[in-house]
This record gives C-alpha cells, sequence and structure tokens, in this order.
C-alpha cells in the first residue's frame, strides 16, 4: 500500500502505518535496540517542550496519564513510569538526511499521532485502561520525533492538529477504518493495537535503514523498542 502524505511543504510519502514510498537502503543499523540501550540514561522524565529525554514506556502503571499531545506531551512530576532507562538524544550528534529519509521522519510523526488517536478512542469505547495508557506513551513518542524534525528542518505534519485530524485525507480515512473496526468489541480493539504496532515496527525498520544520523536513529530504536512492548501488552 502506497500512500503520499502532505507534510507542510515535506511531502511524506511516507511511514505512515504500512504507508512507506522510502527505498530500504542497504547498511541499517545493525542493531537499533542496542543503540538506544547504550545511551547514557538519566531519571525518567517527559520531553517538557519535546526537548528533554525521552521517558521509558510504561505500559504497567495502575493510574491514568493524561492524553494530550500539546505542552511536551510528557508525564507529570507525580507519574511513574516504566523501569527502562531514559533514552537522552542531546547526546547523539546530529547526521545528514536524504530528502527521502526526511520525507520518512515526517511519515513516522504522523503515524505515531493516528496511534494516538486511534487508542484514545478505543480507551473510551473499551474502558480498557491499556489504551489510555499506551496513547500517553505514543504522546511522549510525538514529542520525540517532533524534536527531530525541528532539529532538522522539517515541517510538523501534525501541528496544531487535534485528534482525529490529519494532514493527509488517506491517513484520516484510515483513521476512520480503525477506529470502525477497533469500537466493535474489546476483541476487535486489541486485534487494532497489534495491527497497529507491527506496522509500526516494520515502518520504523524501513526509516532505520542507511541513516546517517545517529539522533534520529536513537529515536526510531526507542519507539521501536515501545512498539514491541505495546504489542506485547496488547496481546499480540
Amino acid at each position: 500500500m502506497r500512500r503520499t502524505i502532505l507534510a507542510g511543504t515535506v511531502v511524506a510519502g511516507a511511514v505512515g502505518l504500512g504507508l512507506v514510498t522510502t527505498p530500504v537502503l542497504a547498511n541499517a543499523f545493525s542493531s537499533p535496540t542496542a543503540l538506544a540501550t547504550s545511551a547514557p540514561t538519566a531519571p525518567a522524565a517527559g520531553w517538557g517542550a519535546g526537548r528533554g529525554p525521552m521517558a521509558a514506556d510504561d505500559t504497567t502503571q495502575t493510574h491514568a496519564p493524561g492524553r494530550g499531545m500539546r505542552g511536551g506531551g510528557g508525564p507529570g512530576a507525580g507519574d511513574t513510569v516504566g523501569d527502562c532507562p531514559c533514552t537522552d538524544t542531546s547526546t547523539y550528534p546530529s547526521g545528514t538526511l536524504t530528502d527521502a529519509q526526511k520525507a520518512a521522519l515526517a511519515g513516522i510523526a504522523e503515524e505515531e499521532k493516528l496511534a494516538h488517536d486511534v487508542y484514545v478512542v478505543l480507551a473510551d469505547s473499551t474502558g480498557d485502561a491499556r489504551f489510555t495508557r499506551i496513547a500517553a506513551s505514543e504522546s511522549r513518542h510525538l514529542e520525540a520525533v517532533r524534536a527531530m524534525l525541528e532539529r532538522y528542518g522539517i515541517a510538523d505534519p501534525t501541528a496544531g492538529r487535534p485528534d482525529g485530524s490529519f494532514a493527509s485525507d488517506e491517513v484520516r480515512k484510515l483513521y476512520d477504518e480503525l477506529v470502525a473496526e477497533g469500537t466493535a468489541s474489546l476483541t476487535a480493539a486489541l486485534g487494532v493495537g497489534q495491527k497497529i504496532e507491527k506496522l509500526d515496527i516494520a515502518d520504523l525498520d524501513k526509516a532505520a535503514a542507511g541513516l546517517d544520523a545517529p539522533d534520529v536513529a536513537a529515536v526510531y530504536a526507542h519507539l521501536k523498542a515501545g512498539s514491541e512492548r505495546h504489542l506485547a501488552a496488547f496481546g499480540g
């Protein structure tokens, strides 16, 4: 499935839930997850307007964090996050992104927003706390990607858009399809969650291929590790 996502002046033809048009380049990082885990660690924290260290994903906390994606998107001072170390991408140098890699990064932002927005709806329809917690995690992931978009001067296709609103009509259609499927039952909702996370993992692998940008690679590795935990939480 090939689609084109418009991200301001950047055409993200891109990595939104299997919407990858960027060719897989040779010499991907051999172990993106290892790259993330080898980073210097810091106490768990939110991004704080998208600039601080990435908070580890939390699929075990018992309270419901805020869902909003604005104002930093990270957990508040009283929130409990998972026991994984944070990845502070400020310790990684910037690199060089091709036009295709910039488009893929913008597409990843759309993907994270899509996942967040779908999970918010499914949290309401099912009452299952997993969707609430993972929606909050997707919000933190989006802030991480936004930090990279700003660093590389790439237009943010998610800026100023409320839940359910997307730069691409095709992504909005996909959102509607996933919501319709997932609100049928809890079983269907968990199936949608698994579908989103599996596609997310595949897209991140494609986006990471051939990168010469350690900071972006670290973000992708963190997002992939989060998606793997989310997939397990949804029973996948």
